[in-house]
């Protein structure tokens, strides 16, 4: 892989790989996403709900790591592993497509925090002149990557300090502009707001959460290059807990500085807006460079993880063996190529969405859930079968009650995402199947099981479904 030397990731590394992972665009979004859905009461609730659910789920990846090490090619593998290839196919292909879902989300938050500045070029990040320069932006970096990057390592030091800085220094001066009278009022909900259920406004903003959590599992991605295998889960835990605490300080804290209205009408990201409001425009310009810079080291990273991702499932021959080939410069060339014409097609399909901004963010969320059930499931399994606690057999219960409790979780995320993105999903999911096809008659190995016939139809009918909502209008993007 092109950001990965041939010597072993330490704990540190790993860490923030996982921070890194997970602070890229959707914190900066917070404030106005949570603001049109909820106030302070709600957001602690949601917050509780997320966090632990993602911290069982950060459980389950240190468990697995820990219990089958030999299992070195991340989340899919585990899916293959607990519930056979054709979900272990799913897995992967989920994971990849919400990994390039994402990136198109990062090309849409740059246009639009260029439309504070520009607004009649740039708008909302969808309009013509913004397309064709993510479309120039993605395969610039195509190019780039694949001269390879291991040279460019001191564009990580500079993008994790353009990432962290901004975000502290918002957090200090929400902090020292708290008004107490003003968090108060916006406490269960404030003033000129819809009023809804506090199940309702909990429910909306299950998706962003899930969103900004997007990442965790990124030192899983790389396990076969970390020194010790138990620093994958130490380095899960570490950078969960770290990141978990600013991305609640930047949803809470803003309810303390202005009414939530002007927090829910705010252009994304929010959070320039937000300190904007507190210390003058050069909040708004302070924090947009410091997106902007994040965003495109965030967008180097996963470009390299969606890479990652097809090549590890083609070594594995979940994927076609063409994905498997790495140029020159050790960078898997086919799967980087695949990966960015997908995305330069779902940027181009941003023109014609309502709300490109929110409905990538939630696509991408929606997409990243099937992995992650799948990871929870087979660490339930694997806890009841008491495989690879033979040493540690006192782990076990613990072990099932995490990864239940993490199975109810990415369940209960399912329901509150709404039919309308599952169905889009199974969409996506049907013609990728033709890969899946692809790979297993290349071994010459059964298509479908009994079982993964049925999973294969349900699938299909769910993407007919989808796709006749969306030729009929009933699902609008």
């Amino acid at each position: 892989m092109a950001n990965v030397s041939s010597d072993k990731m330490s704990l540190p590394a790993l860490t923030a790989m996982v921070v890194g992972s997970m602070v890229g665009a959707g914190i900066f979004n917070l404030p106005g996403r949570f603001g049109a859905a909820t106030g302070p009461f709600g957001a602690i609730i949601a917050w509780a709900i997320a966090g632990t659910g993602m911290y069982m789920l950060a459980r389950v990846f240190q468990s697995l790591a820990e219990r089958r090490p030999d299992i070195d090619a991340g989340v899919f593998a585990y899916a293959k592993a607990g519930f056979g290839d054709y979900m272990g196919f799913l897995s992967a292909f989920g994971y990849w497509l919400g990994s390039c879902l994402g990136n198109v989300f990062y090309w849409v938050l740059i246009g639009s925090t260029l439309g504070r500045f520009f607004p009649q070029w740039f708008g909302d990040g969808s309009t013509a002149f913004a397309i064709i320069v993510s479309l120039v932006g993605v395969w610039a970096f195509h190019f780039m990557i694949l001269r390879g990057v291991e040279q460019a390592a001191f564009i990580n030091a500079i993008v994790t300090i353009a990432k962290i800085v901004p975000i502290v220094v918002a957090v200090l001066a929400f902090i020292v502009f708290f008004k107490y009278d003003l968090f108060r009022e916006n406490f269960f909900g404030g003033v000129g707001m819809p009023d809804k259920s506090l199940i309702s406004q909990v429910r909306d903003t299950m998706l962003i959460t899930v969103f900004v959590f997007l990442g965790i599992e990124g030192a899983s991605v790389y396990s076969r290059f970390a020194k010790k295998r138990s620093d994958v889960g130490t380095a899960t835990i570490l950078g969960f807990v770290a990141v978990t605490g600013l991305m609640v300080a930047v949803t809470l804290l803003p309810y303390a500085n202005q009414p939530r209205a002007a927090i829910a009408g705010m252009q994304q990201p929010s959070l320039a807006g937000a300190l904007e409001a507190v210390v003058g425009h050069w909040g708004a310009v302070f924090i947009s460079i410091g997106v902007l810079v994040s965003v495109l080291g965030a967008y180097l990273a996963w470009s390299l993880i969606c890479a990652e991702v097809l090549f590890a499932a083609a070594k594995s021959k979940d994927m076609p063996k063409l994905f498997a080939a790495q140029n020159g410069n050790r960078v898997p060339a086919n799967a980087l190529w695949l990966t960015n014409i997908v995305c330069s097609i779902f940027v181009i399909s941003t023109y014609w969405s309502r709300d490109a901004f929110n409905f990538m963010l939630d696509m991408t969320s929606v997409t990243a859930l099937l992995p992650y059930l799948l990871v929870a499931g087979y660490g339930l399994l694997l806890a009841r079968s008491g495989q690879g606690y033979e040493g540690v057999p006192e782990k076990r219960g613990r072990d099932q009650i995490f990864a239940g409790i993490a199975v109810v979780y990415t369940l209960f995320m399912f329901i509150a995402a709404g039919l309308k993105y599952v169905l889009l999903v199974a969409v996506l999911f049907v013609p990728g199947t033709i890969l899946y096809v692809w790979a297993r008659r290349e071994q010459q190995a059964r298509l479908f099981s009994p079982v993964e016939t049925i999973i294969f139809a349900i699938t299909a009918i769910a993407g007919l479904i989808g796709f006749y909502g969306l030729l009929s209008g009933t699902i609008t993007p």
